[in-house]
């Protein structure tokens, strides 16, 4: 299977994730990375659209970030100034795809805009540096307030709030435009030249902007009849991989069924960090965008779907103090006996670590790792948020042939070794020692990416597997300038 397939922007997990899925059977068509901008630095949308309309005819099928399309990636999204009437000639380039391929299945994804509730310019315009908190907060109460009341209390915030006018017009302004955007993809949507499309939720607040927009969005899905062609869930990085996957199954003919299973009793029923619902809700939602299904018993399964989970409430993996009830609440040397128990009976068995926010479980991994099941488990994942670990698992896992045992180490040493230890301690330490910052490196990055490099690699081989698949040296960047991710390419021995 050839897959056209155009990133959400240009950081590792959008385009170099997927692009760890390839197998002999399945080949990602992608632009070259220096098309595709850098951090608030648009990509070359021009470009873009030629790169697309000159790879469509040989390839089977597409998986289409709008955003990057329109805007030219993800940040830029929030920070362009493009008209509506610009903006509606890019999107025509799905339908020139289309003409081009009649035959070619068209899976798309866009982000409704996001509204934080900080002050950071970082991911924003950079206004936002100042007035994001009191942009967050102003639209938030004036929704509420409409909807629902507000307290006394609420209603002098509200009157408080200063948002200079030209500022307050600037970001209204660019979110009814993308609004507009998203409302015309659907319509392409519904016009059959999309086949199918997802709207990733990056922002789970249930009053303000983004929850306006949101519902202007759902209106239009229900009175269109589009809910069975369009999937709204939290999420974003992983839906590249997530729609890559679909079309797989889809071009296979394949609708894998899958087992699930949590380590803890109330598992299913917590909300994680940085989202809006239970666990078990995002995993229908997850498994089913991938077209796969849920199976209600593990003989009849084609993969079983391991779920490391907080025993009670979730907390950030470098935490300094675990909550009690990830040891009173949960069983883990339980779970991982389960999983030895479902390889050892033949089954196919996917881990997802959504024990915590933000990185791996260290206990899970070095579990697993004493009984010998790390290159015995056919996906692994514990990055960011608990959506983007489980559509990053429920990808590798179905898409295997084989057991990736190299993908397997490459997320142990960044969703694990990075964000829940290395990350923080070079944060606290070398950081401090060099005089720089999280978001400073001055010219000093080179020397902090090998210092990285190193930490990880004396960590990986404090594992029983480092010794059957040894690593030479781990190659480490980072694409946005700041501690929050890495790129990393490993050297095998």
């Amino acid at each position: 299977m050839k897959t056209l397939f155009l990133p959400l922007d240009e950081r590792p997990c959008n385009a170099w994730f997927p692009k760890m899925l390839e197998n002999d059977n399945l080949q990602l068509i992608t632009p070259d990375s220096s098309i595709l901008g850098d951090k608030k630095k648009p990509g070359d949308t021009a470009q873009i659209a030629s790169f697309l309309k000159e790879h469509c005819r040989e390839c089977d099928n597409a998986v289409i970030a709008v955003d990057t399309l329109l805007y030219g990636g993800l940040i830029p999204s929030r920070l362009h100034h493009t008209s509506a009437e610009v903006l509606l000639e890019r999107l025509k380039t799905l339908k020139d795809i289309r003409n081009l391929n009649p035959k070619l299945k068209l899976y798309t994804f866009q982000c409704i805009m996001r509204c934080p509730s900080y002050n950071s310019g970082e991911e924003e315009p950079d206004y936002y540096e100042d007035y994001g908190l009191s942009i967050f907060r102003s639209e938030y109460l004036r929704d509420k307030k409409e909807r629902e009341g507000l307290s006394e209390a609420e209603q002098a915030e509200l009157e408080s709030l200063k948002v200079p006018k030209e500022i307050t017009e600037d970001y209204a302004g660019r979110r009814n435009i993308n609004l507009a955007m998203n409302l015309q993809t659907l319509k392409l949507l519904m016009e059959g030249v999309i086949d199918f499309h997802v709207i990733p939720q990056d922002d789970s607040s249930p009053f303000g902007y983004t929850a306006i927009d949101q519902k202007k969005v759902l209106n239009y899905l229900h009175e269109n009849h589009l809910e069975t062609r369009t999937m709204v869930y939290p999420g974003a990085d992983e839906v590249g991989m997530s729609l890559i996957t679909r079309a797989w199954n889809e071009y296979q003919g394949r609708k894998p069924e899958i087992y699930p299973y949590y380590a803890s009793v109330l598992g299913p029923t917590i909300i994680p960090l940085y989202e809006d619902r239970p666990m078990y809700e995002s995993l229908k939602a997850h498994i089913m965008v991938t077209g796969a299904k849920l199976c209600r018993n593990a003989e009849d399964a084609d993969y079983i779907l391991a779920i490391n989970c907080p025993g009670k409430v979730m907390m950030e993996s470098f935490a300094k103090q675990k909550d009690v009830s990830y040891s009173s609440f949960r069983h883990l040397p339980t779970f991982v006996s389960m999983i030895e128990e479902d390889i050892e009976e033949g089954r196919k068995v996917i881990v997802c670590d959504s024990a915590f926010a933000n990185g791996g479980d260290l206990e899970l991994i070095r579990f697993l790792d004493e009984k010998g099941l790390l290159d015995r488990i056919y996906a692994y994942a514990g990055w960011n948020t608990n959506c983007n670990t489980l559509g990053t698992v429920l990808s590798v896992g179905q898409i295997s042939d084989t057991i990736p045992v190299e993908n397997i180490i490459y997320r142990i040493i960044e969703d694990v070794f990075y964000q829940a230890d290395v990350r923080l301690k070079v944060i606290e330490n070398d950081l401090v020692e060099m005089g720089l910052g999280y978001y400073d490196f001055k010219d000093r990055q080179d020397e902090v990416e090998q210092r990285i490099g190193a930490y990880l690699l004396e960590r990986y081989n404090t594992l029983s597997i480092s010794r059957k698949y040894p690593i030479a040296k781990i190659h480490v960047t980072m694409p946005w300038r700041r501690m929050f991710e890495i790129g990393m390419q490993i050297d095998w021995a």
